[in-house]
């Protein structure tokens, strides 16, 4: 067949790099960064090269599976859709609507067919036991989002292209390529940074990638992001550095602020976080006395014990030192899709708390409740119990906290549904799986992503390959399975699934994107976009609270968040525990499901927990030791690499690993299966604010495993 060249985005993380993609309709021979894309000038990572490896992967499911006698068989789609439908709608019909729950993953987040049409299947299935990766993830940011700015996807990002000083804590964008913070090539941004003469200081456990490229380092010890933040703002305070500027006005509660933080001075906090004071007071008058700066932080910040508070807090820097809203500062985008618009037209600007978990009483926010809950709510008998799951691109058993409870638990589900293009960890004890098209093979245009972009950008792809035959596009399978979940409940539930099926169907997943930019700032189309195979440049970010506020203001002291500071000041008393687990993330690697793609995998091994010298000293650690990593939840075994890139007392496992649970099919990742950190992470450790996990600063205890 002839190839040809067509021009895509990565959809495999946040930075949407351009692609250049050649084929031959049905096969992708080739994939580079495309040059003319004018966000990420030909920037790519290994990820997007190795897209075709996962494009072409013979171990993606090509039709519906249906598991019976134990084993996996094809089954039609149409009778596929009927038998999820009926099972789900029978275990509603015995044990009560919420006895189903959904989990909707981390991939998922990256079609906006999924977003546009994912509240379909939710409005039919009308279960509050609804979960999704933000808790391991984001959650606290979109609460911190949603209480000060009243919009859960009002999220401002660092205005990287033009800040003078970038503080960074718990973050390393060299290698996630930016998170809440869309910005393909950071390693080019940064450097020019510093060539203009700004300066990068990082904050975090390990020496990152990042950090090693920063004109400043500093270790702190995990889950005190919380206490150093406050001791940079009391600072400010303290040396009347702390000025709002024509932001003042806008702020709601500004002036309790000070005495917020008055209990959390530097040389209070210095030994809970490591950080001398001297170094915060100096850090605060370098924040406050640079021309624009910004202070930004992300997973380690974020998945922790106060990660809400932390996330708070770092709002509450940017506003000190008059950076919110400002060009070089901390920055709200404009894009083609007016994202928090969506969300309200969606349902999904935010709510919290409205009502609580069964077993452990976590609140929900914006319908869903934390994943720390979902292992819990199946195991725990009585009225409610989770009796079946629907999990859509997303791995929990390999995802999230305490993996082996979760793996347990799925055993003994009535009913399963995964909608994935794998038979993996997680799909293996699905009682029916049906596979979507997956990357090339669809239209792209990352509605989440592009609202956080540090420069505003449009880019809409049409599908490069042809839709497989034997699959369906995932906005297809929702719409249709919440018809057939309706006509099985029978009455006014079918009807409404007629209504639900020939809406969808009717507007589509590319009308439905076209009315969304049709109706955005910049009165775009599915056609204008067309016309610009490369994407659009819509300009830098500008300043644009005021548009987005209207006459509200930001609410800088929300009562939830200023009554944990008592929660934070105890921790101050607490005795640190003798070796803490901090995650990472590597370039080859986004979560649990690309271990597939040789390329990914191929070379040294990464799946190895790195140690300090110390701590490896006084257990008799050498690199390439096996060692049992164990917490109170599980034990695994893993190879060590004694480092000085962790502090004391830290240890840190890569997550997304552990391909060696039976009956999953991928031949690639089984050959290198590592192990989960998941298998570690605590369950019960949590957030104590939004119900988030922590999954960095769990406690541990480290072995040398003797053979």
């Amino acid at each position: 067949m002839a190839t040809r060249t067509d021009y895509a985005q990565c959809m495999l993380c946040e930075a949407l790099c351009g692609l250049e993609v050649e084929h031959d309709g049905a096969t992708v021979h080739s994939i580079r960064g495309d040059a003319e894309d004018p966000f990420s000038r030909g920037h790519v990572c290994p990820k997007g090269v190795a897209l075709a490896e996962l494009q072409n992967d013979p171990d993606r499911l090509r039709g519906p599976l249906a598991k019976v006698g134990g084993r996996f068989e094809p089954i039609g789609w149409d009778a596929a859709l009927d038998l999820a439908a009926r099972r789900l709608a029978d275990v509603q019909r015995r044990h009560g609507r919420d006895a189903v729950a959904t989990y909707f993953g981390n991939p998922a987040a990256h079609s906006y067919s999924a977003i546009l049409f994912y509240q379909t299947l939710m409005d039919a299935l009308g279960t509050r036991n609804r979960y999704s990766a933000s808790s391991v993830d984001t959650l606290p940011r979109f609460l911190t989002s949603y209480e000060l700015y009243g919009n859960q996807v009002q999220i401002p990002v660092p205005d990287v292209d033009r800040t003078d000083y970038f503080l960074i804590l718990g973050a390393n964008p060299m290698v996630s390529n930016g998170s809440a913070m869309t910005a393909p090539d950071v390693a080019g941004r940064l450097r020019r940074l510093q060539g203009r003469g700004g300066k990068l200081v990082v904050v975090d456990p390990r020496r990152t990638e990042t950090a090693e490229l920063a004109d400043e380092h500093h270790f702190i010890r995990p889950g005190s992001d919380a206490l150093f933040l406050a001791a940079l703002l009391h600072a400010l305070f303290a040396e009347g550095l702390a000025s709002p500027g024509p932001l003042l006005p806008r702020l709601e509660g500004w002036e309790r602020v000070p005495g917020l933080v008055a209990p959390f001075p530097p040389e209070r906090v210095a030994a809970a976080t490591g950080i001398p004071a001297e170094v915060t007071r100096r850090l605060a008058r370098e924040l406050a006395a640079a021309p624009t700066a910004v202070c930004y932080g992300r997973m380690g910040t974020s998945v922790q014990e106060f990660g809400s508070v932390a996330t708070w807090l770092t709002d509450l820097v940017n506003v000190a030192t008059g950076n919110l809203d400002r060009p070089g500062g901390w920055m709200f985008g404009t894009p083609a899709v007016d994202l928090p618009g969506a969300a309200r037209l969606l349902g999904l600007a935010g709510s919290f708390d409205r009502w609580r978990s069964r077993v452990s009483g976590y609140p929900e926010f914006t319908g869903e409740f934390p994943a720390a809950a979902l292992g819990e709510e199946i195991e725990t008998p009585g009225e409610g119990r989770i009796r079946a799951l629907l999990v859509m691109a997303g791995n929990p058993v390999l995802s999230l906290p305490n993996g082996g409870r979760l793996d347990r638990a799925f055993a003994g589900l009535e009913f399963m549904v995964s909608i994935d293009i794998y038979l993996n960890e997680t799909s293996r004890h699905a009682d029916l799986i049906l596979p979507t098209t997956f990357g090339l093979e669809h239209e792209q245009y990352s509605i989440l992503n592009l609202g956080l972009a540090v420069r505003n950008v449009a880019h809409w792809s049409p599908a490069v390959l042809a839709k497989p035959p034997g699959l369906r596009h995932d906005w297809e399978v929702l719409v249709e399975l919440a018809e057939r979940i309706g006509r099985a409940k029978g009455g006014i539930e079918a009807l409404k699934g007629r209504l639900r099926g020939a809406l969808g169907r009717g507007i589509g997943a590319r009308r439905a994107l076209d009315l969304l930019l049709r109706l955005g700032p910049h009165r775009l189309s599915v056609a204008k976009l067309a016309r610009a195979p490369h994407g659009l440049d819509l300009g830098p970010l500008e300043p644009r609270l005021a548009a987005l506020m209207g006459r509200r203001k930001v609410r800088v002291a929300p009562e939830r968040f200023v009554a944990d500071l008592s929660r934070l000041e105890r921790r101050l008393a607490a005795a640190p525990a003798e070796l803490v687990l901090v995650g990472r993330r590597t370039l080859r690697s986004n979560n649990s499901w690309n271990h597939n793609a040789p390329r990914l995998v191929s070379g040294r091994e990464r799946c190895v927990l790195e140690m300090h010298p110390r701590d490896a000293g006084l257990r008799g650690i050498e690199s390439g030791q096996r060692v049992a990593l164990k917490s109170r939840v599980g034990q695994i075994v893993v190879p060590a690499l004694v480092t000085e890139a962790v502090m004391p007392g830290v240890v840190s496992l890569p997550h997304g690993w552990g391909h060696d649970k039976a009956g999953a099919r991928l031949r690639v990742a089984a050959k290198r299966p590592g192990a989960s950190v998941n298998d570690v992470t605590d369950d019960a450790f949590v957030d104590a604010l939004s119900g988030a996990s922590s999954l960095n600063g769990v406690p541990v205890e480290v072995a040398r495993v003797e053979s």
